[in-house]
């Protein structure tokens, strides 16, 4: 039997919910093919260049985090003859074995991206007994190098060879898609009208491609940007740290949606002593700072997990618990906005001639909410979903700067930068840590903006009205 065959699996909460949340993104497009009207709006978001490129750098991130996602332990090497296995109690995951060259190369201290040397002086004592203060060569990074003069040299050699790689593998595979498009024009689909920008698609995953090709190759001779206090690799961290803003931004924006909607809808339509109900409900909550209820939220989940020990067998499950109970409570503190707001929408949509009319002729108020108020603002919710997406990202990063997010143990961008705070007053200022976590969220939150600004255009009817 393998070691392969002998892992664990381990399945955590956030696992499943990530993988649900594909499932589910899946059947919104497929349902989204089947609707004339939906498809129609869709399509004029991803014949955008800007919209399209934008939706392939978002799955990049989504890809990343699901590979994250698949978490196992591995067997750990048996001492004994007992046939017993024992496992680690490290959690890995499908990420690791990949970049797993950006892993377990660690060094004693901070060394700045790309370096051979320590960023720190060390006092040495060379075979001649004299002793000297001097940077020493690093333990994992260029040892493959004979000569340290061939340092630059052999980075750009390993760029140019990770551009060839990533050129022929995009080549391959804007080939393959070509053979297919000409096949189906010419056996089966026929004549069509292409509305895709095909350019910005052939390019942007040719720069993807070229982006994993270039960290594959060079991570594991050296370290791309850098190492922290502890010697870990910046990059790897930076990396590991993707899955934590992905599943922030859409567990937390999911939860957001249903009360808003629901109380929204309810309060706009039913008026009377139900929309007093709501409006005492979410200005009451919008009275209380946002960042006082979180933090207090967060200091009574922690002090559940410290008097139910029994409950979390390993720290990974610990950190998943209060990662899931952060989402929970960004969304049920930052719905009122959007209930607001379809609140007003309702209200005047509820005043229409054919709603009206409905309501006339006796029809039940659940099918009016379903056929002709929820049609009418579904829009607004859209647009919400995909601009709190960022917003969540990013607030995930200041409530861990705080020290009032995710777990310590777990890799974030919020935890990069909290731990950046004391490097940026250092002289020399260790500036990669903290720009590894803006370079990596910042890719992210300008996708997720530009993809939304493109769904505003698409769906805000007054923007439809302009144009």
């Amino acid at each position: 039997m393998t070691d392969w065959m002998m892992i664990k699996p381990v399945v955590l909460w956030s696992d499943s919910l990530i993988f649900l949340l594909a499932l589910l993104l899946i059947l919104f497009f497929v349902h989204m093919a089947r609707n004339p009207v939906a498809r129609m709006r869709w399509r004029t978001v991803f014949a955008s260049p800007t919209g399209m490129g934008a939706f392939l750098v978002i799955l990049f991130y989504i890809l990343v985090a699901l590979l994250d996602s698949i978490h196992f332990r591995q067997p750990l090497e048996q001492s004994d003859a007992s046939s017993d296995v024992h496992y680690s109690q490290q959690v890995d995951s499908v990420l690791d074995l990949i970049i797993g060259d950006l892993r377990g190369k660690d060094e004693k201290t901070y060394s700045a991206p790309f370096a051979i040397y320590s960023f720190a002086k060390e006092t040495r004592t060379l075979d001649d007994g004299s002793i000297v203060r001097d940077f020493p060569r690093l333990e994992h990074a260029g040892v493959h190098l004979s000569d340290p003069a061939e340092h630059w040299h052999d980075i750009r050699n390993r760029t140019l060879e990770a551009l060839l790689i990533g050129l022929a593998i995009s080549a391959a595979l804007v080939l393959l898609h070509w053979q297919w498009r000409n096949r189906c024009d010419a056996v089966a689909c026929g004549p069509r009208k292409e509305y895709l920008p095909w350019k910005t698609i052939y390019g942007t995953l040719a720069f993807l491609v070229f982006a994993t090709v270039w960290v594959l190759k060079l991570g594991g001779l050296y370290h791309i940007l850098g190492t922290n206090m502890v010697g870990q690799d910046t990059l790897y961290q930076a990396i590991k740290g993707i899955r934590t803003g992905v599943l922030i931004g859409t567990l937390a924006t999911i939860l957001t949606m249903p009360l808003a909607i629901v109380l929204g809808i309810c309060a706009g339509y039913f008026r009377g002593r139900v929309d007093d109900l709501v409006q005492y409900v979410y200005t009451t909550l919008s009275s209380i700072p946002g960042i006082l209820l979180i933090a207090a939220s967060i200091l009574l989940i922690d002090v559940y997990i410290e008097t139910h020990p029994e409950q979390f067998a390993l720290t990974v499950e610990r950190a998943d618990f209060r990662f899931l109970a952060l989402c929970f409570i960004l969304g049920m503190t930052s719905w009122t906005g959007l209930c607001r707001l379809l609140r007003a929408e309702t209200l005047k949509v509820s005043q229409l001639d054919y709603v009206q009319a409905a309501r006339a002729f006796g029809v039940p108020h659940w099918r009016i909410l379903a056929s002709h108020i929820l049609p009418n603002i579904t829009h607004l919710i859209l647009i919400s979903l995909v601009l709190d997406f960022s917003g969540f990202v990013l607030a995930e990063a200041i409530l861990s700067y705080i020290g009032v997010g995710v777990d310590p143990t777990m890799a974030s961008w919020g935890n990069m930068i909290n731990d950046a705070r004391a490097e940026l007053s250092r002289d020399p200022v260790i500036w990669w840590s903290v720009s590894a976590a803006f370079l990596l969220m910042f890719g992210l939150v300008l996708a997720a903006n530009l993809f939304s600004d493109r769904v505003r255009d698409a769906f805000d009817p007054r923007a439809a009205n302009k144009a």
